[in-house]
């Protein structure tokens, strides 16, 4: 963070200070809630949350070298006490922002958020200091306390915006106002709550509404309801996507033998030639809005191009793709899954698995309300019609929908099976996989199916070591 007194930032937040012997002591390191975190110079912000409360770590955040901490009472340590530890929190992100000399770029979208940022992130770094939104740290919590790890020298803010429900968005760009705004699409991600994608683009389309008359709006040319969103700004209109007439698009779409996406880019300012080191065509529409933005702050395509076919994969779980040594590939996504995503995966899947034997370990899709039969039977019939070699539904009721919509396809219904937990999917893939398989790990987060893939990856490693040993 920059630094501030404790004096300043107890007027920012409108606290009171408690047991501070030097009100001009700099908080002059990063601002976190874990106190395992903590550095010197840190401050530390106490929530109380259902399993612990942080108020009880502040003699020991204090002791680790804490300067202070933020908390809702005092504690015996140095301490600024606020009624409402989340406001003060956000109030003290926006007082920062507003000194900083950084560019500030907002995204959101049904899916595709964070593989988005990191490429947006991965190509800004590369012209200027730039900090970005880690992992899907994307609320009222998480992004003041990234929007507070900016320094002087940073140049480029992104920051990931989530949302469950209309005004979220509209509060969070509230804490750290945006001169660019990017929406990447409207999916059926948390429709259960929304109640439909008519409400999910009036939450997101938020955002642009948020920007100011010089700003920039990046929207989806290739979206309908994020392309309607044009209206509700007063920002200048990029569009991006594989539609003739965005600003910023791709032609000559394709992926290469292992299933990595390339395509020419176009810009206004020219156009070059990318090859992804992700996999999935589904990443194109990330790779482009990534460029829109940046070709907005300056860069030239070539420039672009160069960067985003450098990038990699920075957050956890998302298309990672790991090869044994023995043949077999292991795509672990499964950090979150809705219908839009799922299918992505499962396209994705079949293309790096051509002449080779794919399992889709899938579990359920949550937050999907009355849909969520549908979609988990549409999701079993493209496994089917992409000609996976294998389904595994894992879980209870919407796993037994996936594996339903797959034996309802045609007479493939024997490949699919249902099994009860994660460990029941290992156990089968124990005893089913071939050298050359492909797996396919991917279900909501709360499944919790990053098991599977660990535990075949710990096969692989145990395998080797013991080879080794043998020698």
């Amino acid at each position: 963070m920059i630094a501030l007194s404790l004096a300043e930032i107890a007027t920012v937040v409108g606290g009171q200070t408690y047991d501070i012997p030097d009100p001009s002591v700099q908080v002059t390191g990063p601002v976190v809630r874990d106190s395992r975190e903590v550095e010197p110079g840190s401050l530390f912000v106490a929530f109380v949350g259902e399993r612990a409360d942080g108020h009880d770590y502040a003699s020991a955040v204090v002791e680790a070298g804490a300067a202070a901490v933020l908390a809702s009472r005092p504690v015996g340590v140095p301490a600024i006490v606020v009624d409402d530890v989340q406001a003060a929190l956000g109030a003290l992100a926006r007082h920062v922002v507003e000194r900083l000399g950084a560019t500030l770029v907002a995204l959101t979208g049904s899916v595709g958020k964070t593989s988005s940022k990191d490429l947006l992130a991965q190509v800004l770094r590369s012209k200027a200091p730039t900090v970005f939104t880690p992992g899907s740290l994307n609320n009222e919590i998480g992004l003041p306390l990234t929007a507070l790890s900016a320094t002087d020298e940073t140049r480029f803010l992104v920051l990931e915006m989530g949302a469950r429900g209309i005004g979220h968005i509209r509060y969070l760009t509230g804490l750290t106002p945006p001169k660019i705004g990017l929406v990447l699409n409207v999916g059926t991600a948390h429709i259960g709550e929304f109640g439909g994608r008519e409400q999910i683009a009036q939450a997101k389309g938020e955002l642009v509404e948020s920007l100011p008359a010089d700003g920039t709006a990046v929207l989806n040319a290739d979206d309908r309801l994020v392309r309607a969103m044009a209206s509700r700004t007063k920002a200048r209109v990029l569009l991006f996507g594989e539609s003739a007439d965005a600003d910023v698009r791709a032609e000559n779409v394709r992926l290469t033998e292992i299933g990595q996406p390339a395509f020419t880019l176009h810009t206004p300012s020219g156009c070059s030639d990318v090859t992804l080191r992700l996999y999935g065509e589904h990443h194109v529409s990330n790779a482009l809005a990534a460029a829109a933005v940046a070709h907005e702050l300056g860069m030239s395509a070539d420039e672009i191009a160069r960067a985003l076919s450098d990038a990699g994969t920075l957050s956890r779980w998302r298309m990672e793709v790991t090869e044994r040594p023995d043949g077999v590939t292991v795509v672990n996504d499964a950090y979150n899954a809705n219908p839009e995503s799922m299918r992505a995966a499962l396209r994705a899947l079949a293309s790096m698995g051509k002449g080779r034997r794919t399992w889709a370990v899938l579990g359920h899709m949550a937050e999907l309300g009355d849909e969520g039969l549908a979609e988990h039977d549409a999701v079993g019939r493209l496994a089917v019609r992409l000609n996976v070699s294998k389904l595994v539904a894992v879980g209870g009721r919407e796993a037994s929908w996936l594996q339903l919509g797959a034996y309802n396809e045609g007479s493939w219904g024997e490949e699919s099976v249902h099994v009860s937990d994660a460990q029941a999917a290992i156990d089968l893939l124990r005893s089913e996989l071939r050298p050359g398989d492909v797996v396919l790990v991917k279900a909501s987060r709360s499944v919790g199916l990053e098991r599977v893939a660990t535990a075949l990856l710990d096969d692989s490693a145990s395998s080797s070591e013991g080879q080794v040993a043998g020698r």
